[in-house]
């Protein structure tokens, strides 16, 4: 891709000023997911996801103890 080519003075400051805007929101953009990641990397976010997968699991083998075991169970005791 070529250069491009200005006419006029306003051309090239309407482009610098949405360069200039566009670099403040990719700036906004990088500081909220840095500020995102340092809350997902804290001890208490951390022990929040482990008891949620904890939790999952619970469910998990809540389902399996109540539906699957018997449902193994009767069909080999045919």
């Amino acid at each position: 891709m070529g250069a491009k080519v200005y006419s006029s003075y306003k051309e090239i400051d309407r482009d610098l000023e949405i360069l200039k805007l566009q670099k403040e929101l990719d700036y906004e953009k990088l500081s909220l997911s840095v500020e995102k990641t340092v809350d997902d990397v804290t001890p208490g976010s951390m022990l929040q996801h482990v008891l949620g997968n904890v939790g999952t699991l619970a469910n998990k083998y809540d389902l399996l103890q109540k539906i699957i075991i018997p449902f193994l169970i009767r069909r080999f005791m045919k």
